[in-house]
């Protein structure tokens, strides 16, 4: 019998491998650097090479409606609250906990989807998924071996409250792209703009009225931190916009972006603990594999 991945399967899983790659130069970036320039200059470079490339191509689908543009506002002030508590959060906690929570995203997104767009997992669907959170679960329990405490640390809330936002963008980018049929390329272009004025405003205003605790140092990192996000969000932006997926499938796989995390960041930043680390990641593997024979 012939194996046939479904559409939706290679884009997501190119995205999960940039996405892996962007958490690596993000924290490479952030590390012991002023946080919101940092975010604000990736934001920018990203932005800038989404909107050469598309216009240089022919293919930037620049005009909407006030009505669509206003909607896309609303995601990207979303993601813009997400990021910036997902940046410091980054700089205070090992990439090898800090990225896994962040990958616990798709349980919210699951819920989310659950209620709000009637998505029931099949049998094997479900299986995958249960052994992708029980993954998701060892790693933030491995985390107190690491003198962490999950309800103390500034890190862990920040990060957990950035993770909660960002489930809250995937499931509204459904509405858009797979409700409201909104163009993907609309919702990235306009996305990638109004994130530059966003959080170049935040980042005037903190450095008007609340100056720099700390010193911005200039690292390449941060021009890959772009780009690599935009290519991760290109292939994700078409994977949903294709027809009869499951969003929450969707998330689980491209949040498996913690496992390129996990083999490069360990061996990069020297985190501990990593056999038993290992373990969780071979849970979400499993539940991966899964999840592409389920279609």
């Amino acid at each position: 019998m012939e194996f046939a991945a479904p559409a939706w399967l290679l884009p997501v899983i190119g995205s999960a491998l940039a996405l892996g790659l962007y958490d690596l130069c993000k924290k490479h970036a952030v590390r012991d650097n002023s946080v919101m320039p940092v975010l604000f200059y990736a934001t920018l470079c990203g932005s800038l090479f989404y909107v050469v490339i598309t216009l240089l191509a022919g293919t930037a689908s620049a005009v909407c409606s006030l009505q669509v543009w206003w909607l896309i506002l609303l995601k990207s002030l979303l993601v813009a609250a997400s990021w910036t508590c997902v940046y410091y959060a980054m700089r205070e906690l090992p990439i090898s906990i800090a990225s896994p929570i962040r990958a616990s995203a798709p349980l919210w997104t699951f819920l989310g989807s659950l209620a709000l767009f009637s998505e029931f997992p099949t049998l094997l669907q479900g299986i995958g998924m249960l052994a992708i959170f029980t993954g998701y679960f060892l790693f933030s329990v491995f985390g107190k071996l690491e003198g962490i405490s999950f309800l103390r640390s500034r890190g862990i809330r920040l990060i957990v409250l950035g993770t909660l936002l960002g489930a809250a963008s995937a499931l509204y980018d459904k509405y858009l792209m797979n409700v409201l049929k909104i163009s993907p390329k609309t919702v990235q272009f306009w996305f990638s703009i109004d994130l530059v004025f966003i959080l170049g405003a935040a980042f005037l205003v903190r450095s008007l009225f609340f100056g720099q605790k700390r010193r911005f140092e200039w690292r390449w990192s941060i021009v890959f931190t772009g780009i690599l996000l935009i290519l991760a969000d290109y292939l994700y932006f078409y994977a949903v916009s294709l027809p009869d997926i499951h969003i929450s499938i969707l998330s689980l796989v491209r949040r498996c972006s913690c496992i390129v995390t996990f083999g490069v960041g360990v061996y990069y930043f020297r985190d501990a603990h990593i056999k038993r680390k290992a373990v969780a990641l071979v849970l979400i593997l499993s539940g991966v594999f899964l999840l592409a024979l389920a279609r």
